[in-house]
């Protein structure tokens, strides 16, 4: 079996009547000219939307395949253990030219009952801000289910919701239950369990092409909502140059920030986990077995659980998000 590498993959793009154009003028993402992109999934295992390899003697696999031959060397032991087949993360680029619609996810319990599915926790990391630019997370104050459905009725739900302002470098956890919206002016990556499961309770009266308002989940919601306060979400750490900061660690996933302008080491021996690499400034190299993979600006990379010794070499500078599982046997 040949020798597994970095793996780039071609970006699925999603044109949304909300979407923009600066993903393609600063992120490297190829759209024709005009087209309203505003989600670019980097890396799915969502059945319709798989990720396709772009790069080296695997490109035109699909990410299902590779764990098919490759499987614990591709994704790590403890994480094929669990997942099988079923690649568990999915990594967005997301341009939020006007407010995206109000919605939750259901938990994991939930979503397998209903939907024999995961749950979705995500969480976004803010790459720009046209200012104010705000990220509604939760309520202002904890909430009955009855007044909710009030709010939804009479056309108030924005007025109970926690808004909060959004900057380059900050980040907001969402785990399932927890109502939540992407404000106009925001780009962001976001993070997330692999599933599209969402239910959307508001969507800002907002009509398409056709006149038609989007369909609504009010009723699916109403469960799946934790109606507890949720204030002071944003995450705020400023990364230190050269050295490692975590911005959030929890079942699903742990992210890290590299901000770096000389070469980073990174040993993944213990982690028994893939891990992504998504460019968020600058570019680099991944460098491993004499060996490398350059890596751009907008770009996203998933390296292989069986390369666990790495160098990042800046080209001079560069900022990763660096994401991988360590408690695959807390909750998960």
């Amino acid at each position: 079996m040949s020798e597994l590498y970095p793996l780039k993959f071609e970006p699925l793009l999603k044109e949304k009547i909300w979407g923009g154009d600066v993903l393609i003028r600063k992120y490297g993402k190829k759209a024709p000219v005009g087209s309203k992109i505003g989600e670019s999934w980097e890396l799915s295992a969502v059945s319709d939307n798989l990720s396709v390899v772009s790069n080296g003697f695997l490109a035109g696999n699909n990410i299902e395949e590779l764990i098919e031959v490759y499987m614990g060397d591709l994704t790590g032991e403890a994480v094929f253990d669990k997942f099988g087949n079923e690649f568990p993360l999915l990594i967005k680029f997301i341009e939020a030219r006007e407010d995206l619609s109000v919605q939750v996810h259901p938990s994991d319990e939930m979503a397998k009952e209903r939907h024999n599915a995961y749950g979705k926790t995500e969480m976004w990391y803010i790459l720009e801000s046209s200012q104010p630019s705000y990220i509604y997370t939760g309520f202002r104050e904890p909430l009955t289910k009855e007044k909710f459905g009030k709010a939804i009725e009479n056309k108030i739900l924005p007025d109970l919701l926690n808004k909060e302002e959004a900057y380059p470098g900050d980040v907001f956890f969402t785990p399932a239950g927890r109502i939540h919206a992407i404000g106009a002016g925001t780009v962001l990556v976001e993070i997330q369990q692999t599933s599209d499961i969402t239910y959307r309770v508001y969507d800002w009266e907002r009509k398409n092409e056709k006149g038609e308002s989007r369909e609504l989940h009010t009723e699916l919601a109403l469960d799946a909502i934790d109606y507890n306060i949720a204030v002071n979400s944003r995450i705020r750490k400023e990364p230190s140059l050269n050295n490692v900061e975590n911005l959030v660690n929890c079942e699903y996933f742990n992210t890290n920030i590299i901000h770096f302008k000389k070469p980073v080491s990174r040993d993944y021996y213990e982690n028994d986990s893939f891990v992504i690499y998504v460019c968020t400034e600058g570019r680099f190299s991944i460098c491993w077995d004499s060996k490398a993979e350059t890596v751009s600006k907008g770009e996203t990379v998933l390296l292989p659980a069986s390369l666990t010794n790495v160098t990042l070499k800046p080209e001079p500078e560069a900022s990763v998000l660096e994401i991988y599982i360590t408690n695959i046997n807390e909750k998960y």
